[in-house]
């Protein structure tokens, strides 16, 4: 096959490292932070062309920025959208390891 198409990585940006993320890992599921205007079948294709794995099936959500205090002054965060992607059997990604 081809090498790697660069706009894989315009559409996954990270691993989300969360304790909810590193659980639902033990049942073969792996979540990233994705760019707002990727498509399902777009995060699919990035990450079976990234990590050389077959997916099953990905879930998306869109988590709304909340507003948030620093030393007194109000600020917003942005909105962004994370990927659950599961895996097929026998397929895993070490999000420890990096891009």
């Amino acid at each position: 096959m081809s090498t790697t198409d660069p706009r894989h990585y315009d559409i996954i940006l990270s691993p989300v490292i969360t304790e909810k993320a590193t659980i639902s890992s033990e049942h073969n599921q792996v979540v990233f932070k994705v760019a707002i205007k990727a498509t399902k079948p777009q995060i699919k294709q990035a990450v079976e062309k990234l990590f050389d794995v077959k997916v099953k099936s990905v879930n998306t959500l869109v988590r709304k920025g909340k507003v948030k205090a620093f030393k007194g002054t109000f600020g917003r965060q942005s909105n962004f959208k994370k990927a659950i992607v599961t895996l097929e059997e026998g397929h895993r990604i070490d999000v420890t390891t990096g891009l």
